[in-house]
């Protein structure tokens, strides 16, 4: 038998979507959690394993101590925002039950193994990247010196063993939906532009795009883009299906699900008969064709990083795609009947007041059915965190999120403040929602769908609450900066 495993997503802030498969850790506007779908390949190899997703279970740190007593190895899948209150909670795992194994994984340990580790006596090992088969392996008994990807402790001095390679042969993963359907409670999980309840799953893994703010690419999933089987991928439906009746929409999780073409037609052949409601991620380089497929395959909704409205913004990122690109797709989404989310970052490099404004008005025109507006953050092992730490424009080097979670402001540049950044996310939210054009399909659609009503309170409260709490951080951190310059001045 394995050593009996316990898969972490850990407790954190709450209302915290912040591992295992978020690849922009904080605490949402809305209440949000994904999937631990990265967690679930695992736990689906070794027998006696559970998968405990904490944030949407609420389970609570000490709940989670208790239930660590009961296992021999616990895998912890971390992120930067989180790792302060990761350490603590392992530490404490430790401390009650002193012979189970620690293992973190995930972007902020493969980017800083030597500092995790110096960090965390109770770490006993990190693995890099993919973790998937080193921490089977370590389960089943391989020595830690004989597995590829993991960093550890040996005679005072931190090793680094071999990277392994990335995983090629996707299908002879296990279905995560087994998982899910042992572990999770699929009621329990809540994004607000999906339907409800929704399962979430991967069809491919890696993104060969260079976008130097993208996290996973750049640190956990790589830029080789691997695929399953459209076989495999349907006969994982076919079974969710089967699982849960009551699922109203699959989301298909992947860095980028359309990138290819050919295989996205092939796909949506496979998925046709299934008759699913299903939505996806998408770039804005998706054409007309494939679009309309894969709408004819039962998608409803599709996330799309349009990230900004600046044509030399996207070149500085390296994101592949121009605004006139997007608009074409976006114009194309709406003749098809297919709704956008569409995810916007202020602060990216070349920010400017002007260029906030122009990507302000560029949302407002192509005018998707929801957005997201994030505040760009520099994680260790991208691009962006390299070129922001070698100019100086990091202001804050131990905290990316609030005493809550969310995000705040850790770049500036010159003539372009933090908190300039942070009250501009909400006015473009506000800008965005507060237009008839926007929030009068909302309500109707309120109004219609009883099970819609209850659910969008919640998250126009959840929002308002937000809203405001930043307005109040804005000002406070105004009000000490002009104390900082009057100061300054009397010297």
């Amino acid at each position: 038998m394995p050593l009996k495993t316990l898969f972490l997503n850990p407790p954190s802030f709450e209302n915290f979507d912040g591992g295992a498969s978020s690849r922009w850790p904080a605490t949402r506007e809305i209440e949000s959690y994904w999937y631990p779908v990265w967690l679930a390949y695992p736990a689906g190899m070794l027998e006696g394993s559970r998968l405990l997703d904490a944030p949407p279970h609420h389970v609570s740190a000490q709940e989670t101590i208790e239930i660590g007593k009961q296992y021999e190895f616990l895998v912890l899948f971390t992120s930067t925002p989180g790792f302060p209150g990761d350490v603590k909670l392992a530490a404490a795992m430790k401390d009650a039950n002193p012979n189970l194994k620690i293992a973190f994984v995930g972007p902020h340990v493969t980017t800083l193994p030597e500092q995790t580790l110096n960090d965390c006596p109770a770490i006993d090992f990190i693995v890099r990247r993919e973790f998937d088969y080193a921490v089977v392996e370590y389960a089943n008994g391989k020595p830690l010196e004989e597995i590829l990807g993991a960093s550890y402790r040996k005679n005072g001095k931190v090793v680094h063993n071999l990277d392994r390679p990335s995983v090629a042969d996707l299908d002879a993963m296990p279905d995560v939906v087994d998982v899910y359907k042992r572990d999770l409670d699929v009621t329990r999980y809540n994004v607000p532009f999906l339907l409800h309840p929704y399962v979430a799953l991967y069809t491919t893994r890696g993104c060969p795009a260079q976008c130097t703010f993208c996290l996973w690419p750049q640190t956990l999933s790589g830029h080789p883009w691997r695929k399953r089987s459209s076989d495999a991928v349907a006969h994982e439906m076919m079974k969710a299906k089967e699982f849960w009746p009551n699922v109203k929409e699959f989301f298909f999780d992947d860095d980028t699900f359309n990138i290819q073409k050919a295989r996205t037609i092939e796909l949506c052949e496979k998925l046709k008969p299934l008759k699913l409601t299903w939505s996806c991620t998408s770039r804005v380089t998706t054409d007309y064709e494939t679009l309309k497929a894969m709408k004819e395959a039962g998608c409803r909704l599709l996330i799309v990083g349009y990230e900004s409205g600046d044509p030399q913004i996207l070149k500085n990122i390296k994101k592949g795609a121009t605004v006139e690109r997007a608009r074409q797709f976006s114009k194309d989404c709406k003749k098809l009947g297919l709704a956008v989310h569409g995810d916007f970052i202020l602060g990216l490099p070349g920010e400017t007041k002007e260029t906030i404004r122009r990507t302000i008005d560029f949302a407002k025109e192509i005018n998707v059915e929801t957005i997201q507006v994030s505040v760009a953050h520099a994680y260790p092992g991208t691009e962006l965190y390299e070129f922001a730490e070698s100019n100086g424009f990091i202001i804050n080097t131990k905290e990316m999120v609030d005493t809550g979670g969310h995000q705040v402001a850790h770049i500036e540049y010159p003539g372009l403040p933090a908190d300039y950044v942070m009250e501009m996310v909400h006015r473009f939210y506000d800008e965005y929602y507060f237009r008839p054009k926007v929030w009068v399909p909302i309500v109707f659609k309120a109004m219609w769908k009883s099970d819609e009503r209850k659910r969008l309170y919640k998250e126009a409260r959840d929002f308002l609450k937000l809203r405001s709490a930043r307005n109040r951080a804005v000002k406070e951190a105004r009000a000490k900066q002009q104390a900082r310059d009057a100061e300054t001045v009397r010297v």
